[in-house]
C-alpha cells in the first residue's frame, strides 16, 4: 500500500494508468509481430499438407526438385536424372 502511494506521487499517474499503457503496448506488439507470424506458419503448413508427388519445390538449402515421393514426415524430392533426396516436410518453403 505505502509502495504504491509512493509510485503513484513520484510517477504523477494512478496505477491503473499504467496497467492499460503497459496492455495497449502488448496488443500492440501482438498486431506487429505475433499475429503476422502466425498467419504466416499456417499458410505454410497448408502448402506442406497439400503437396503431392509430381510438384515442383524449393528447399530451405536452395535445392529445387520434383517430389517423387510422400512420407509421413518427409519427401523424396527427385534433383537430379538418378539423384533422389529425402526432405523434411519443414525444409520444404515454397512450392513453385
Amino acid at each position: 500500500m505505502f509502495l504504491a502511494a509512493a509510485a503513484e506521487q513520484v510517477s504523477g499517474r494512478s496505477p491503473g494508468i499504467e496497467m492499460l499503457i503497459m496492455l495497449f503496448l502488448f496488443l500492440g506488439m501482438w498486431f506487429i509481430l505475433i499475429a503476422p507470424q502466425k498467419k504466416k506458419q499456417k499458410k505454410h503448413e497448408e502448402m506442406i499438407n497439400t503437396l503431392k508427388s509430381g510438384d515442383k519445390v524449393l528447399t530451405a538449402a536452395g535445392i529445387f526438385g520434383e517430389i517423387c515421393g510422400v512420407k509421413s514426415d518427409r519427401f523424396d524430392v527427385k534433383v537430379g536424372e538418378r539423384t533422389v533426396l529425402e526432405i523434411h516436410r519443414s525444409c520444404i518453403t515454397a512450392k513453385l
